[in-house]
């Protein structure tokens, strides 16, 4: 699906480029700093994934109001995040709330996918979903996507 204007970046890093030590596993852990523009819907969701480790999710956070440009470092590890107006997150891989970093295992480098959705409803979810959940209702709901990549090797 094209981005039609959709934007997704990060002070932090760079398209395709190394994620900083400080928001993986093996430094503070906290989610990076992201910059959104061009959005057209009602609220926004955000996944991170690792596609070389089977899918793993990192991060589901949704119901971010869609007029949103910044979403700051650090995202608390709650089931709603009040500094985003109520946004909701599920449950990672690791089986927690929020976000948790990088940590493929020594040696290996990984791809991990930001994915920004921008939708045209608010989701009637409660936190601590699974991605499968957050997926299947989103579906017939997603107006645009966009990707940001970066990659880690520990």
């Amino acid at each position: 699906m094209p981005s039609k204007g959709l934007e997704l970046t990060s002070p932090a890093l760079d398209n395709g480029g190394k994620i900083p030590k400080e928001y993986t596993y093996d430094g503070r852990d906290v989610s990076p700093p992201l910059r959104i523009s061009g959005a057209d819907g009602e609220t926004l969701a955000i996944t991170m994934t690792d596609p070389d480790a089977g899918g793993f999710v990192h991060w589901l956070i949704w119901n971010i109001p869609g007029d949103t440009e910044n979403i700051p470092e650090g995202i608390p590890q709650s089931g709603t995040v009040k500094s985003l107006e109520g946004a909701v997150q599920g449950k990672n891989g690791f089986g927690e709330l929020g976000y948790r970093g990088p940590k493929p295992p020594k040696g290996e480098k990984h791809e991990y996918r930001f994915t920004l959705y921008s939708l045209d409803r608010r989701l009637d979810l409660n936190a601590g979903i699974r991605k499968d959940e957050l997926l299947e209702a989103m579906e017939g709901h997603v107006i645009q996507r966009q990707v940001l990549t970066g990659t880690y090797k520990r």
